[in-house]
Formats: C-alpha cells, structure tokens, sequence
C-alpha cells in the first residue's frame, strides 16, 4: 500500500540535468504518477522549498535509505489506501556479500512491504534493526558524507552533524549483543575518531633503517647451514638461468671452430650460432668437388642438389608462403635467369626448373651456342617441360622491372667470354633494372663481377669473396664427412636442421 512507504528516507536520481535529491517520502499519488519528498536536499544542499515533486518520467534511479518503523512519525497527512504503482521506480536493497549495502534496480510490488521489527522501549534496551536496514542507513551514512565534504559538514562515528541531520530523523544507535562483546561492522570500520589520526607523513627511512638485513641474513644463514637444509650452493650464488634455446644439462664446453682446413684461410666467416667457417681457395674448393665426384657424387648430382638448395633461397627471397599461395595467383612473381654456357649456367638451369615447377614466372636467357655441355644439354631438356619461358637475346628480356635476378653468367674460369656482346648487353640490362640480384657460386675476383649482387650463394664450403658479392649464404651440396678429410680438411657440418645458412664477416 503507499500508505506504507511513506516516511520513508529516499534518494532520487533525476539524472545530469536535475541531479540528485534525499528526503522523506510525503505523498504518493499513482494516479498523476508522481512522489512527494518533504524537506528535500538536492546534490547534498537543503532545498529552499519545503516540498519537492517528481514526475514518473524524471526518475533515473530510486534507493530506499530507510524504512519507517509503526512508531515513527511520517510528518505527513493521511492519504487514500492506494497503491504504489510507478513503474521502474521502485528498488530493493539486500546485503552484500561483504557486508556492505547495494542497491539492485527492481519494479517495485505492489504488495505492501516486509513487517520490520523494532521495539519501541529504547529506555533500557537498544533498538534492533534488521540487516536491510543496518545496509541502508550504512549506505546512507556513508552517502551523505560523502556529499557534504565539500560543505564543510563531518561526521563522526555514526551521526550526522546539527547542520545536515533533519530534525525529526531517528538515528537508532546499531549495536550487537546487550553486553557489548560484539561491535557493529560500520563501528569496527568507521568508527574511529577523526582528530586521533595522525598528521605526520610516516617515515619510511626511519623505519627501514631500523632493520638490519645484513644481520636476518646472517642469522638464515647460520640456521641452514647448520640444519642442512641448504645442500647445494652458497647464499651468495645465484642460481643459473637458461634461455628457451639452451640445454639445462651439464654437457662438454662448445667448440666453436670444428672445420680446419690445411692452408690460413684468407678469410673467415661465422654462422648464427657462432660456429666459425673458413674460406678455401678455388684450388682446394676445385679439388674437394673432384674427389667427391670420385666417389660417386657426380655433376648430375650436385647440379640437382645445388638447384633446389638455390631454389629454396630463392623462394624465401620472394616472400615465402605469404607470397606464394593459392590466394595470390594474380602476384605471380617473375624472376629473370641470366646463365652462361658453363657449368655455373647448367646449375641456373636447374634452379629454375624448380622455381617453374612452384607455380613462378622464370624468363631464362641463355646465348647460342653452337656446341653445348653436355649438362646444360640435359639441364635445358628439362626445363622445356615447365612452363618457363627461355630467350637468347637481350631485346626479349622484360623491360619493366622484376622481382628478382639470378646471376649465373661468370665462371671461374674461360675469362674470354665476358669479352663477348651479348655479355655485355646482359650485364647492363641487370645494372639498369633495380630488382634485387642473386648470384650462385660467383668467382673470387671483383673485377670478373659485372653485376653487383645482393646475395650470394656458396657451395660446400665458401670462397673469399669480396663486398660486391653481398651477403653470403652456404648450402649443403652433399659431400661426406670423409671427402673433406680426405683431402685434409677436418670438417664438422654447420647446417643443423637447415641445407642454406647466412654467414657473417668476422
């Protein structure tokens, strides 16, 4: 019935534009859908007017604060046995879980609400207020002050000052048992007093200086040392860290140059993981791939190891699997293989034979000759099967730029034909075009390089080249372990799990 919400202590948020407003509820009329507060205080300000009404449609949020009891004086008329029926208006406040008050949003019933006990003999006995209660004039306590800090007003312990408490208010004194053995919740957590705390700043130095580390320490030491508690390692010793990459297991110390090869190297590299690579001169390079080829490793073998190792560079240079894929087939790239008639050119040829065959646009140009290796006569037999495209004249190479240039034209040796036109032409269509250029086993000298390369790839093991060849890659082209011995070089592979690796200058 409205009957029994009135007297009632509420707070009505009207939102940012009218704000806040507490009071006591005066009327109720379901009709005009309205709610009277008597004496009203708005965002924490006592009203100039004595009577404040809202309309259904203002009301954001309404909490209860406190609900009268049967002896408490409404200060308000009689009003007709209607009901409260203002839709969305309504909320119910129930304790929490940590013992504090929150208000849930909830249609409010139309049913009158929940008999509260209270006694009215508060001569000899306190008043005992149910826990809806103690949560809502917790909330309200706590709500008020924090309203009217910026008045001035304070609050001590559970009362409000003369200036913020209305006059007809009963502020019911909360407390446990009658013997007082046990303190109310907000006593225990609000209730000290204002003036007893401190207005010194603590003094952090002062008290850190007070305890002696050195001497706690010094006593946990003793006490393991002496209850054996502590069997590995000394206090001071920091226990080892290891990365994600690295052994936990004690092992035998890394040695990091296992290839030795009979002759000072001219130059030395380094791999990713520190392992030291000499370089060997053409002569003993020549001579390693000879032996090798007397055991069984012939050309045909090493010219299909070399192109898919060269291929595989290749790929990566191109973008790899973000570049490659069944999504980009309109960013086919297109790479331009520039080869002699040599043995370097048939390992070109090789390449790509496999480039073709994954799905890359390869423009192979290789000169007429009248007579050809053998090797560059089987290679090109194959790459007639791809889809590759070869071309003898320097005219049929793509203007535009490509997306990258495979050297294949100098050779160790037959100097003579870089002397040749068609040489000559080719050299200046890769220096004019600015895509990227990748040279397979180039020569020693600077001088015989007429393209500048970006990358290079060396087999076995590298040769000293020079800064025009870029940066060296090694791969593994498949000669054993007892070939390098055999021709002395004490050889441990630097591959891993990998057949093309970077090196580093030293």
């Amino acid at each position: 019935m409205a009957t029994d919400w009135l007297g009632s202590i509420v707070s009505i948020n009207c939102g940012e534009s009218l704000g806040v407003y507490q009071g006591r509820v005066s009327a109720v009329d379901q009709v005009s859908q309205t709610i009277s507060l008597t004496r009203p205080f708005h965002n924490g300000v006592k009203c100039l007017v004595p009577e404040v009404t809202f309309r259904a449609g203002d009301i954001t949020e309404l909490k209860i604060l406190e609900i009268p009891g049967p002896g408490d004086n409404r200060q308000c008329g009689d009003l007709p046995q209607t009901e409260m029926g203002i839709p969305g208006v309504g909320c119910q406040v129930g304790p929490s879980q940590n013992g504090t008050g929150k208000a849930l949003k909830k249609p409010m019933s139309s049913s009158a609400p929940q008999n509260i006990p209270r006694r009215t003999d508060t001569k000899n006995q306190d008043i005992i207020i149910s826990p809806q209660q103690q949560c809502s004039k917790s909330y309200m306590d706590r709500h008020v002050e924090t309203l009217t800090q910026s008045k001035g007003f304070r609050r001590r312990h559970n009362s409000w000052s003369s200036s913020s408490r209305h006059p007809n208010q009963v502020t019911p004194k909360k407390s446990g048992l009658k013997n007082g053995q046990m303190k109310s919740k907000d006593d225990e957590c609000f209730g000290d007093d204002i003036d007893e705390i401190p207005d010194t700043d603590f003094d952090f130095e002062g008290n850190l200086a007070l305890f002696d580390k050195a001497a706690v320490f010094e006593e946990i030491e003793t006490y393991e040392r002496r209850s054996g508690t502590r069997s590995r390692g000394t206090p001071n010793e920091k226990p080892a860290r290891y990365r994600h990459d690295e052994n936990i297991l004690e092992s035998e110390p890394i040695v990091y140059r296992r290839i030795v090869v009979p002759q000072n190297a001219n130059k030395e590299f380094c791999t990713d993981s520190g392992l030291v690579v000499p370089s060997v001169s053409y002569e003993l390079h020549k001579k390693l791939l000879s032996v090798a080829e007397k055991h069984g490793l012939t050309l045909e073998r090493r010219l299909e190891m070399t192109g898919v190792c060269a291929s595989q560079m290749a790929l990566s240079l191109l973008g790899g699997p973000n570049r490659l894929n069944p999504k980009n087939v309109h960013q086919r790239p297109t790479v331009a293989l520039l080869c002699g008639p040599h043995v370097k050119g048939a390992q070109g040829i090789s390449c790509g034979r496999h480039l073709s065959n994954h799905d890359v646009h390869v423009i192979l140009f290789l000169p007429n000759f009248v007579k050809m290796l053998e090797s560059i006569t089987n290679e090109l037999n194959l790459f007639s099967k791809t889809q590759g495209q070869q071309v003898s004249n320097v005219k049929d190479l793509p203007d535009s730029p490509v997306d990258l240039v495979i050297n294949c034209l100098d050779c160790h040796e037959n100097a003579f034909l870089r002397d040749q036109p068609w040489y000559k032409a080719v050299v200046d269509w890769a220096n004019q075009n600015r895509a990227p250029v990748l040279s397979i086993d180039p020569p020693i000298s600077e001088m015989e390089q007429g393209i500048d390369a970006k990358w290079s790839l060396a087999l076995g093991l590298p040769l000293p080249l020079g800064e025009r060849a870029g940066r060296v890659y090694l791969c593994d082209i498949g000669i054993p372990q007892k070939v390098f011995q055999e021709v002395g070089i004490n050889y441990h592979s630097p591959f891993g799990c990998k057949f093309v690796i970077p090196l580093h200058s030293t």
